[in-house]
Parts: C-alpha cells; sequence; structure tokens
C-alpha cells in the first residue's frame, strides 16, 4: 500500500513537472498561428521556457504522421535545469519535419526567406544551439548536435576577389547524413556534407564534403580531417532510452 502511494506521488509529481515546464501560451499560438486547425489541435509542437519569435512569415511542413509534441523547441532533455532565457525563432523560409525532433535550451533558429531547412526524424540541436540557414541546411535521420555548436550556410557578407573583382557565392548548402554524432561546440559551415554513420570530434570546423571518406568515421580538427575508422556510436544499444526520454506520448 505504502508502495503504491509512493508511485502514485512519484507520476503526479513528473506529470506536474512536464506540464510547467511546457510554454503553454506560445506552444498554442504557435500551433494555431502556423498549422490548420485539424493539424494544430493535436498541438504537434511545445515550446518549453521562454522564447522570442522574432519573425513567423515561413511555414512548417511535417512529413509524418501527425502527433502530440513530435518537436519540442527547448525541451528539457539534457542534464542541465536551467535556461538563459536566450531562445529565438525567425522563420521566414520552410522548415520541415520528417518525424519527432528536439531543441536544446537557449536555442537561435534563423530561417531566411526563401530558405529551406530540413530534420530527419530523431535529428536534433543540443542547449545553446545555433542554426542560421539562408539557402539549405538538411539532418539526415539521427543526426543528432551536441550543445553550444552551430550550422551556418551563409558567409554573412560578400567576398570578393581582390585582384580581379570576382564575386564569391555568400551562401551555400549543408547536409548531414543519417546517424551523425555531433559533439559539443562544432561549427558547421557551408559545403559540409557528411556521410551516414559519422561522428564529429568536439570543438571542430566541418566546411567541405567528407562523404568521400566512407561511412563508420571519426572527423575532427580545425579543419576537419579523418582521424579514425570503423567507429560509430552504438545507436542500437541507445535506441529503447533515446525513445523513452525523446519522445512524448
Amino acid at each position: 500500500m505504502i508502495e503504491s502511494l509512493k508511485n502514485l506521488y512519484r507520476n503526479l509529481r513528473e506529470k506536474y513537472r512536464f506540464f510547467t515546464s511546457v510554454n503553454w501560451i506560445k506552444t498554442y499560438y504557435f500551433n494555431y498561428k502556423m498549422f490548420p486547425k485539424e493539424v494544430a489541435r493535436k498541438l504537434p509542437v511545445y515550446f518549453y521556457g521562454p522564447v522570442k519569435f522574432s519573425s513567423l512569415k515561413g511555414e512548417v511542413k511535417i512529413e509524418a504522421p501527425i502527433k502530440r509534441a513530435m518537436v519540442g523547441f527547448g525541451q528539457p532533455y539534457e542534464i542541465i535545469t536551467k535556461n538563459k532565457g536566450t531562445s529565438e525563432l525567425f522563420l521566414d523560409g520552410t522548415f520541415v519535419v520528417k518525424g519527432h525532433i528536439q531543441f536544446g535550451k537557449d536555442y537561435f533558429v534563423y530561417i531566411y526567406k526563401n530558405a529551406y531547412c530540413e530534420f530527419g526524424h530523431m535529428a536534433s540541436l543540443a542547449s545553446s544551439g545555433k542554426i542560421i540557414c539562408k539557402n539549405k541546411i538538411v539532418l539526415g535521420t539521427f543526426a543528432r548536435i551536441g550543445s553550444e555548436s552551430q550550422l551556418i550556410d551563409t558567409n554573412f557578407h560578400q567576398m570578393i576577389n581582390s585582384d580581379t573583382g570576382e564575386k564569391y557565392p555568400m551562401n551555400g548548402s549543408i547536409h548531414l547524413g543519417d546517424y551523425n554524432f555531433i559533439s559539443n561546440r562544432v561549427s558547421i559551415m557551408q559545403k559540409t556534407k557528411t556521410p551516414n554513420n559519422c561522428t564529429i570530434a568536439s570543438n571542430t570546423l566541418c566546411n567541405k564534403d567528407y562523404s568521400n571518406f566512407g561511412e563508420y568515421i571519426l572527423i575532427g580538427g580545425i579543419p576537419a580531417k579523418l582521424l579514425k575508422k570503423n567507429i560509430t556510436r552504438d545507436w542500437e544499444g541507445e535506441f529503447d532510452t533515446l525513445k523513452k526520454y525523446l519522445i512524448i506520448n
């Protein structure tokens, strides 16, 4: 009897913590602004904690069965328990969701007009992460990015050849393959392309196509280079744990 009461108390406490972690005002506002009513009422996108909507002129496309809380902005899935209140979303382009995805605390997501950003199922950007998309950024299935990392597909400013006056392209594209494990403080710049089953070491700078190295590789450095072959995160071993803690039912 006592043990049953303890379990009931724990369940109620967890439900209360979850309920109070959701920013219900921003959650309802975003869903009913961005989706038709039949989709919005299912609340597929949840916001946790404070967030500034700098622009919501773009569109969100969910190319998967619609479920509650399948997209979590500021989702508390990491060991960090507090946020700085700096989360910001600027959405003027197209954001495509292929399944359940997560953003950690204090994210900055900027998708420019006519730009395209796609997250595969179980792709994520951990706490204090940054995405600046002015052209095209695509994350494959289980492309999971560590804290304080950034994906930027633009130079921001026009660069020219000082001899000829030739203008270099300002914007490019980024494509991360399936089952990519990106560590913390990684900078992923335009022209980056990774193969499936790629691991990127902490504090790495990526700025080119690494797919010619093949799958099951570790790259790292400034700029990144091949460090090791025949290595991968144990995705199969972690699958049940990831599903339990990351997918809201």
